[in-house]
């Protein structure tokens, strides 16, 4: 099978080709990347070392599709994956739906061209906002977690948030952008009968991903640890205990592989693909993780909110689990581990991420 992956250079992209590659599966590989990030040079010359046929290309750019060749597959790794995204004073509204709408629209137009099925990693972000912002919450264990003993929305359990959750905007722009890629998608596939796949991620996370505040969190956490670097617990009560679930790319692997090789199979064409529950961890908890492996650190609180914050953000993956028997193989603390192996071996690398 010959793939496109979008955004190959970055750490989901990169990740991605470097595990299909491990796995043996034979694929031909393709990768198109903007090289916009300073660390993108990095992965393009590893990957073309593994045979990955790395080229140029913007997904906002439909001239940059005319050269690539006939593809039986893609998947769309490329996007500006911050929901602080055109309201952060660093990227503009327009910047945000050219990346991750556009892009798609050029994208679903070579599969269209191509009939080559489509494989779009979507968000957790795309479910609705101030439902989530309104759950009733408790802390236990340093985290936050829903009160199950009252009432909670269609769609959410202690187990995390499922497909059926509302995705009624205000989801964030980058959300939006998001939800409508999703949409125009499946209407793509339908319309020119090529097989579509919504695969909505919760937060990734590994060696080698850029560290920021507002993105990368579990990467810019344990390298602004490990660097002593000023931390904060933002909004909410100060303390941390917000909660995120974690996902290593590497593990979409199996699961991208088995929609693709059973494209006609029936199954349902958008799924959560998260850690779930077993994943979820505050940054209270990670905070101890890093004191416990480390040494001590100051975080300092500041309760000031910041625009489309959650308190708790865990996805439900039971709906991949029952129709592919997928599951992760790397826990949470397998994955911190490996971040902070990256982020001993890499002393720059927040630096490096600063300028991403």
């Amino acid at each position: 099978m010959r793939i496109l992956i979008t955004g190959v250079c970055g750490f989901v992209g990169s990740t991605l080709a470097r595990r299909w590659i491990e796995s043996g599966a034979g694929h031909t590989l393709i990768g198109i990347d903007s090289f916009v990030r300073p660390g993108s040079e990095v992965n393009r010359l590893a990957l073309k070392a593994l045979g990955v046929e790395v080229r140029h290309a913007d997904v906002r750019s439909t001239s940059d599709f005319e050269g690539l060749p006939a593809v039986d597959a893609v998947i769309d790794a490329a996007a500006n994956p911050s929901a602080q995204a055109g309201v952060d004073g660093q990227t503009s509204s327009r910047q945000v739906v050219e990346h991750n709408l556009l892009g798609t629209v050029n994208l679903l137009e070579l599969c269209r061209r191509h009939r080559a099925a489509f494989v779009l990693l979507s968000t957790s972000r795309v479910y609705s906002i101030d439902p989530l912002a309104g759950l009733p919450m408790r802390v236990s264990d340093r985290a936050f977690e829903p009160d199950t003993s009252r009432p909670l929305p269609e769609g959410v359990s202690a187990n995390g948030i499922s497909e059926g959750f509302s995705t009624t905007p205000p989801v964030s722009l980058y959300g939006s952008t998001k939800v409508a890629s999703e949409q125009l998608a499946l209407e793509y596939g339908a319309t020119y009968d090529f097989p579509v796949w919504v695969d909505r991620c919760g937060v990734l996370a590994g060696a080698g991903q850029f560290g920021r505040h507002d993105q990368g969190i579990f990467a810019y956490w344990v390298n602004s640890w490990l660097r002593r670097r000023p931390l904060r617990y933002v909004g909410f009560d100060g303390q941390g205990h917000q909660v995120r679930d974690c996902l290593h790319p590497a593990d979409l692997v199996p699961l991208i592989e088995a929609q693709l090789t059973h494209a006609e199979a029936g199954q349902p064409r958008v799924l959560n693909a998260s850690g779930g529950r077993a994943s979820a961890v505050s940054l209270r908890q990670m905070s101890d993780w890093c004191r416990d492996r480390l040494f001590d650190h100051a975080v300092a609180s500041d309760t000031r909110p910041r625009s489309f914050d959650l308190p708790w953000m865990v996805l439900d993956a039971a709906r991949a689990s029952e129709a592919w028997g997928w599951a992760p193989t790397r826990g949470t603390r397998d994955i911190l581990d490996e971040i902070l192996r990256h982020a001993e071996a890499n002393p720059h690398w927040l630096e490096l991420s600063e300028t991403a």
